[in-house]
């Protein structure tokens, strides 16, 4: 792990916020007594985030490599965007709204990684827009059947989703790694989210 907490640079969390993953590491979580149906409902939230992550990069690495046409591309592609970050986005905010104080109530000593948390979700907010406008651009040069400006739209979307999905992906892990231990220790009914 790096010593910073810049989301494009850490590799995980400080060892120091890690307590509780400690005491409840993630081979424990199957079956814990304390995994309630919450629980397992924000864990599967999450593995749908990194599932439908990869399919769109796998969609988009078969479009730029020539093995998806144009119009199948878009037909795949924007549907599968759209549902990506409009979910992305209202799943921050009910993390924000209702369950980062929560946590950030019940267990004090995390509250640093809880606002981490939410920085994270502030930045990954930027990259959507980014993303949004980038896309926009893509499937704009897809209507005007000229190889050259696709491939460069198509490129530069490229770098714009990976920084996204990279960052994305370093989230939800240390997201995990943060409230997972605190729910397995505490329990969603004492916490108030069951």
């Amino acid at each position: 792990m790096t010593n910073t907490t810049n989301l494009d640079e850490r590799t995980g969390l400080p060892q120091e916020w890690l307590f509780l993953l400690k005491e409840h590491p993630r081979e424990d979580w199957p079956g814990h007594r304390n995994l309630g149906p919450l629980t397992e409902f924000w864990l599967a939230r999450h593995n749908g985030f990194r599932q439908l992550g990869a399919d769109l990069d796998t969609i988009l690495t078969d479009f730029r490599e020539q093995r998806l046409p144009v119009n199948r591309f878009g037909n795949l592609f924007a549907p599968r965007l759209q549902q990506f970050l409009s979910e992305l986005h209202h799943h921050h905010m009910i993390e924000d709204e209702h369950y980062f104080p929560v946590f950030m109530e019940a267990e004090k000593r995390l509250v640093d990684g809880f606002e981490l948390l939410e920085g994270d979700h502030e930045l990954i907010h930027h990259r959507i827009e980014a993303v949004i406008k980038s896309a926009n651009k893509l499937f704009g040069q897809l209507q005007t059947k000229d190889r050259d400006a696709i491939r460069r739209a198509a490129d530069s979307f490229a770098g714009v989703s990976d920084t996204l999905i990279s960052g994305l992906m370093r989230h939800l892990d240390d997201e995990e790694d943060l409230i997972v231990p605190v729910i397995l220790d505490r329990g969603e009914r004492k916490l108030g989210l069951s």
